[in-house]
């Protein structure tokens, strides 16, 4: 089809008939082969995400290759547009229009990127453009200047790499010579408590590139990309690390990326969108702590940067490994599932390396010595741990979660749970038709008047807010001689010294001893994180605990964390052995028992009332697919763009479920995809968001 001027209209079939209106200059000859581009214009509207075919001019034969960056004229309007590919006819009737100009030779779409986007495209029920503009950085001239074929190895010396710690691994070894030798492997590999992640990943990936392979590596954030760069700067020049950050300036993201083109960064680490980097021969491909929100892009279609590792792991052969200190069940499923395979060390190993890990409590001796420790705080077994660890002149680290109001039971404290779909109940916002306030389930939409605590019986329900800024001036006091040092929010610490001194940090900002590690941690106001009414919420918990864990000393050296929770609970009871494997088990199965991800596919569908009814009239689901809903948005949760609420209501929100079975080659990311192709037909221009798999959903 040709895409250039379009006049109004629309076939038959709905889609909008574009015809030129471009005089094409006698001047102009076609290219002697292939005279016909395929183009794909970067539109950002869905029922344009598809190709139009553009003539090329002979004077752009040679620069004009699929991958390459062009201009068109679509609609009357300049327009920035990727060649797709080239051949001699076309199946658009009339007058195709030529292409304005070339923007740059550099191909900055291969073969792999496009097959890459395409499927994300059907699983996360997105647009093109809006991968490629996640993918591929802007062009900057300059950056096109710079010298960026230089050979890897040229660039600086090289270290020959340790691997010596993938042997504390079972099947380690045979893991390390499957990447090294080509050979498609992957693992869930769970870090043993004190290892460095960063040390132990350097000495992988330098050793794939001295290979003549590429590595990948996608972690978190910036203080994970700092330490990883560190650990790499032992083995090889800081040239041959090619770091892809959102902090970097336009001009050094597109040499960069130009470089990892061309074949020069072949070792190439970074945050989310690093993922994309077009890594020449990838051998191997790691992504740190999977269950991070920070892994997940916040610009529609919510790409994931997991699933787009592993799909590239599929479509280019490459191993893969994801790493963590915890596992999600994401990971674990593909575990089970036989797509990937456990990485982890043996129960021997993790007695000798571990802290002694106890919960308050947890022995009726430890009872009759403190009562209060059930109910308390701060109790007492807390307190020894502390100064056990100061005597020995060693650091102490208190985590401390952040703020986190709670919908729960006003008798036991278990989270409000819906009796229908099991999600959270939540209050009607103020202002609502509801003036009662009855209890709402947030998936499903169901009033529950008459709430019974799944726990305990009880009818009652409270909202709880726990405060955590008088940490430090409690532990001030209980030590007034003692060092006191806070890390989290707009100040983080990076590291600490050794020696007698307490760290206060929020999950997540625990800084690592200079040359050391802690004498003891306490972990504190547990009830915060694993009371979330979020759906990851003990996942997230358990993978919080463990990293802050694994920095404290083995329980040989004196190592010691206390768990200020039930004894009893789950999660406490993976720390306490060290079983993350198990506990991500138990977390699929519960999952699997009452419908949830990753268990099954899940959408969240989000806009205004009308907007929702007409599109879920338009849209084909899948088979079995169940319609949750609609409920009011979640706290925190906003449209994008602008929302007239006083026009339009309150936005709402559906969920549809469909089972893995019955989803299989994304079938509900195509649906939900066609869909909105034929409501933006139809005019309907209210904001509207789709999000396939979401990390949270309420």
């Amino acid at each position: 089809m040709g895409a250039h001027q379009p006049r109004a209209g629309t076939t038959s079939s709905g889609w909008p008939v574009i015809c030129s209106a471009m005089s094409a200059s006698t001047a102009r000859v076609p290219a002697p082969t292939r005279p016909v581009a395929r183009v794909l214009p970067l539109l950002g509207l869905s029922p344009l995400d598809r190709l139009f075919d553009y003539k090329v001019d002979a004077t752009q034969d040679d620069a004009a290759q699929p991958g390459t960056r062009i201009r068109v004229y679509f609609s009357g309007r300049l327009t920035d547009a990727l060649i797709i590919a080239r051949g001699d006819t076309t199946d658009y009737p009339g007058e195709l229009a030529w292409i304005k100009n070339v923007i740059s030779p550099e191909v900055v779409y291969p073969p792999q990127m496009r097959r890459l986007t395409d499927a994300l495209c059907d699983r996360y029920a997105g647009i093109r453009s809006d991968i490629i503009r996640a993918a591929i950085p802007s062009r900057h001239a300059r950056a096109e200047e710079s010298d960026t074929t230089t050979p890897w190895d040229e660039l600086g010396d090289v270290e020959e790499p340790d691997l010596s710690a993938w042997s504390a691994y079972q099947h380690g070894e045979s893991f390390v010579d499957a990447v090294i030798g080509g050979t498609t492997a992957r693992a869930a590999w769970q870090i043993l408590p004190g290892d460095s992640w960063a040390d132990a990943l350097a000495a992988l990936a330098v050793k794939t590139v001295m290979g003549d392979g590429g590595a990948l590596i996608v972690v978190p954030d910036q203080r994970d990309v700092d330490k990883l760069e560190a650990a790499l700067r032992k083995l090889v020049s800081a040239k041959q690390i090619t770091v892809l950050t959102a902090s970097l300036g336009p001009q050094a993201r597109y040499r960069r990326f130009l470089s990892v083109l061309h074949g020069q960064g072949r070792l190439v680490i970074g945050t989310r969108s690093a993922a994309f980097a077009p890594v020449n021969n990838l051998k191997l491909a790691v992504i740190l702590n999977d269950g991070d929100d920070s892994l997940v892009d916040p610009r529609a279609p919510y790409v994931h940067a997991r699933e787009v590792l592993t799909t590239r792991s599929v479509i280019e052969g490459c191993s893969l490994i994801m790493a963590g200190h915890a596992r999600t069940p994401e990971v674990q499923l593909m575990v089970q599932q036989g797509w990937a395979h456990d990485l982890v060390g043996s129960r021997d190993t993790i007695r000798m390396r571990m802290p002694r890990i106890h919960a308050v409590a947890d022995t009726d001796t430890a009872l009759e010595r403190d009562p209060h420790a059930r109910t308390a705080r701060l109790p007492k077994i807390a307190f020894e741990a502390v100064r056990r660890a100061l005597d020995a002149d060693k650091p102490v680290l208190i985590q401390v979660p952040r703020k986190v109001p709670v919908l729960a039971c006003g008798n036991c404290v278990a989270v409000a749970r819906c009796r229908h779909c099991n999600g959270p109940l939540g209050l009607p916002t103020a202002g609502s038709a509801d003036e009662a306030a009855v209890p709402t389930c947030r998936w499903c939409g169901r009033p529950d008047p008459r709430h019974r605590c799944n726990e305990c019986g009880s009818t009652k329900l409270r909202a709880i807010v726990l405060g955590t800024d008088r940490t430090a001036e409690e532990f001030g006091r209980a030590f007034p001689k003692v060092p006191i040092e806070l890390s989290g929010g707009n100040k983080i610490l990076d590291t600490v010294s050794d020696g007698a001194r307490i760290v206060v940090s929020t999950p997540g900002a625990e800084p690592t001893v200079t040359d050391g590690s802690y004498g003891a941690l306490l972990l504190l106001d547990t009830w915060a994180l694993l009371r979330r009414p979020d759906l990851r919420a003990t996942e997230d918990t358990l993978h919080k605990w463990a990293a802050a864990s694994s920095l404290v000393a083995p329980h040989h050296k004196g190592g010691e964390v206390v768990v200020v929770a039930p004894s009893g609970l789950m999660p406490v009871q993976a720390l306490i052995r060290w079983d993350m494997v198990r506990a991500a088990a138990i977390e699929l199965d519960q999952r699997a028992e009452v419908d949830f991800p990753p268990t099954v596919h899940m959408a969240a569908l989000d806009g205004a009332a009308a907007s929702l009814e007409k599109y879920l009239g338009l849209v084909e689901l899948p088979p079995n697919a169940e319609i949750l809903g609609p409920v009011d948005l979640p706290p925190g949760v906003t449209l994008p763009g602008e929302y007239d609420e006083r026009r339009y209501g309150p936005p709402q929100r559906y969920l549809i479920r469909v089972p893995l079975a019955e989803s299989r080659r994304y079938a509900l990311g195509k649906a939900l995809r066609a869909g909105l192709v034929k409501l933006y037909l139809q005019r309907d221009n209210l904001p509207l968001r789709v999000q396939v798999d979401p990390l949270h959903v309420g």
